[in-house]
């Protein structure tokens, strides 16, 4: 697509959907369209869902989440704009699907409407409902379970573990100080909670090799980092991201 990217694409009309004068923005490109699609308005954002549809039901092992906000302000009180907000991680349940068949054994979704869950970054599909922003996730895009506002308080499910992050090294083995930008990322932590195990395919929990306590070596990129209400540094990984306890 050539000509400034600003300039509007007419498409024609579908079966079903109306022209209006309503635009859907998708980076610098417009696109006219719009009106119903069988009660689905899809823009840049999120799917919305019409408002005379007042119940949505996830399916299988799908659980919706209505997300939390985002922080509008810096822990110093700085107004933040809306492209430097942290996109939120977490929010309350408030759907859950009839579960899944795992064999011969049939296994119910184990997090339950109003709880509240933190969930992996990228994990999901925004959906508009109600006029608030929801998601829709599968069960094991959840991390854990979070009811404080301390992510040290996390209870992770399945195969996920919270660990305390290592401080990084300040100095070489020289003693010669070490700028911010050259200190190794830690990848060494100390395991805070583990989670009860992924399921077998019998629809039992096998039970996780590490323990609370356990001091481990974990894959560098891998997991979700957060920060402590104190400042540390944590990370909830899958047990296959942990390489070796070390002791």
């Amino acid at each position: 697509m050539t000509a400034a990217a600003s300039s509007r694409v007419f498409l024609p009309p579908f079966e079903g959907v109306k022209p209006s004068s309503s635009t859907v923005k998708l980076s610098s490109v417009s696109f006219r369209a719009g009106g119903r699609t069988r009660g689905l308005l899809v823009n840049a954002a999120a799917t919305t869902v019409a408002p005379k549809y007042t119940t949505l039901k996830p399916l299988g092992d799908r659980v919706l989440v209505k997300i939390s906000a985002a922080e509008e302000k810096t822990s110093g009180g700085i107004l933040l704009p809306s492209t430097a907000q942290s996109k939120p991680q977490g929010g309350e349940i408030v759907a859950v699907g009839e579960g899944r068949t795992i064999g011969q054994t049939k296994v119910d979704v184990s997090v339950k409407t109003g709880t509240q869950v933190v969930y992996s970054k990228y994990a999901g599909t925004e959906v508009e409902f109600n006029g608030s922003n929801h998601l829709l996730l599968k069960e094991d895009d959840i991390v854990g379970i979070l009811e404080t506002d301390n992510v040290k308080d996390l209870k992770p499910l399945n195969d996920r573990i919270l660990i305390k992050v290592m401080e990084a090294e300040e100095t070489t083995a020289g003693g010669l100080l070490l700028t911010q930008a050259s200190k190794e990322k830690p990848s060494t932590g100390t395991v805070i909670a583990v989670g009860p195990g992924p399921l077998g395919e019998d629809g039992s929990r096998k039970e996780l090799t590490v323990s609370a306590g356990n001091t481990v070596l974990y894959s560098k990129y891998a997991g979700n980092d957060f920060k402590g209400s104190d400042g540390s540094e944590y990370i909830v990984l899958r047990a296959s991201d942990i390489m070796a306890v070390i002791g």
